[in-house]
């Protein structure tokens, strides 16, 4: 049993399928690698084994799954990864927690993040520190930091992640591991606490893109509560695998993407070498423009902390959460309960986010911000129509050191190659292609498709996995 954990989703339900293990096997052997790493990884803060024990006694052929700490699973905490909620239990499932339990999975365990999924380090958790496992003096990216650490490091069989801006598939860079973001709409997000409601989305980080593929599938669909989830049919994400093939595929390389003056030279030649894979497998490479990808950035710092100055005005000492005992009247109560609650990343993007959204600069910042946003959107549409996918590198560098980067606008250009897709709305991954020379740090390649086309990314991404291996 001991080597288990090295497995993802497809193996561990090999051994389901063969009478070699059952959940509840499953179940112990996360247990039992959790309380032997997670000490020195803290990618868990939490690890519910009774509760999946329980639930392994339910449907013995079950896979266990890591959750990241903003989506609510019933009687589990809901943290975000901050002290406003702390000792907040979840009274209900979201939607895609259903649908795990639906199709045979078990959520076990709340993993770290960037509080309320702000960062791209997990050093804005409130709750504690992840390293990465594969440099324990490095970050695991962010926001979803635990789950690319829990994945990476074997501390899960697959994990959920949420991707903002870049939040999965940054992550899924430094760790080595495979990150999807879906076509805005194709995951529910009810139940998934709110940064940027325009932008967040449900996504797997998974060991390779099969696991990617049967996760995908098991989280996609229509959902009554959430009004952006459209009811179109979910493909067999894992069916459309078979025979993938980068033959004859045109893949874009946007010129925007190869010109930025803070790509790592590492970073930059194992791109070059995922796009000289493809090539020699039969792709043809085309260069495509995304003339706006210079705006992306600030277009998306005045959308997404606007969004999160709304959404996080519920957290305010009256209706759950924390409340402060220093409190004499009920301004004070506000003021005091979030000025202890929320750590300083979020009260940054609060601050920035309440600004744009003010009287007299709402339509000097945020409304001309959406306009850009539907530049950048037809920048991708335009694309499309000349090429099947787009190859780009994930991440300017590789895991950078804990405590490496301590200006913020230093850390929002690690997002630089993700955001663009965000604001677009279109699918996108992170594959792993390769290591650095002399550190050895996981560096993984972006490849992105148009919106609800996750079949093809994943057929494209599954192909290149295949020559890359």
């Amino acid at each position: 049993m001991s080597e288990i954990m090295g497995l993802g989703i497809a193996g561990a339900r090999e051994l389901l399928a063969k009478g070699e293990a059952t959940a509840t096997d499953l179940v112990k052997a996360v247990a039992k690698r959790v309380a032997e790493r997670n000490a020195e990884v803290g990618a868990y803060l939490t690890f519910d084994e009774e509760g999946a024990l329980k639930l392994a006694a339910e449907n013995p052929k079950a896979v266990p799954i890591a959750i990241k700490d903003l989506i609510n699973v019933e009687g589990q905490p809901c943290t975000c990864g901050s002290k406003i909620l702390e000792g907040y239990v979840s009274p209900y499932d979201a939607t895609v927690v259903k649908n795990l339990k639906a199709n045979g999975f078990i959520p076990c365990g709340r993993v770290n993040m960037d509080e309320f999924a702000m960062g791209s380090s997990t050093e804005n958790s409130a709750l504690g520190v992840t390293r990465n496992p594969y440099d324990l003096t490095r970050v695991p990216g962010g926001s979803s930091g635990g789950s690319a650490a829990a994945v990476g490091g074997n501390l899960c069989f697959a994990a959920l992640g949420t991707d903002t801006g870049g939040s999965i598939r940054q992550p899924a860079s430094f760790c080595n591991c495979v990150g999807v973001k879906p076509s805005y709409g194709r995951v529910s997000r009810y139940g998934v606490t709110a940064f940027a409601s325009s932008l967040d989305q449900v996504g797997p980080m998974t060991k390779d893109v099969t696991d990617a593929a049967i996760l995908l599938g098991a989280l996609a669909g229509h959902d009554e509560m959430d009004g952006t989830t459209p009811e179109d049919p979910v493909p067999d994400y894992a069916a459309a695998l078979e025979g993938a093939s980068l033959k004859g595929v045109k893949l874009g390389l946007p010129k925007e993407y190869f010109e930025i003056s803070g790509l790592d030279p590492e970073v930059r030649r194992i791109t070059d070498e995922a796009v000289a894979k493809c090539q020699a497998a039969g792709a043809e490479i085309v260069p495509v423009s995304l003339p706006h990808t210079e705006y992306a950035m600030a277009v998306y710092y005045i959308i997404a902390p606007a969004e999160a100055s709304a959404n996080l005005a519920r957290f305010d000492g009256v209706r759950y959460g924390h409340r402060s005992a220093q409190a004499k009247d009920v301004y004070s109560l506000y003021v005091k309960s979030r000025a202890e609650g929320f750590g300083p990343e979020v009260k940054r993007r609060i601050i920035m986010g309440t600004y744009v959204l003010s009287s007299g600069y709402y339509d000097a910042y945020y409304g001309r911000a959406q306009k850009v946003r539907t530049l950048v959107k037809r920048d991708f549409d335009e694309a499309f129509s000349k090429v099947d996918a787009l190859l780009t590198p994930c991440a300017p560098t590789p895991a950078f050191r804990l405590g490496e980067l301590q200006d913020p606008l230093t850390m929002y250009l690690n997002d630089l190659f993700t955001i663009p897709s965000s604001l677009a709305g279109v699918c996108a991954a992170s594959v792993p292609a390769g290591f650095t020379r002399g550190t050895n740090l996981p560096v993984g390649v972006q490849f992105i498709c148009g919106g609800f086309e996750e079949s093809k990314l994943l057929r494209v991404c599954k192909a290149y996995e295949e020559v890359n291996s």
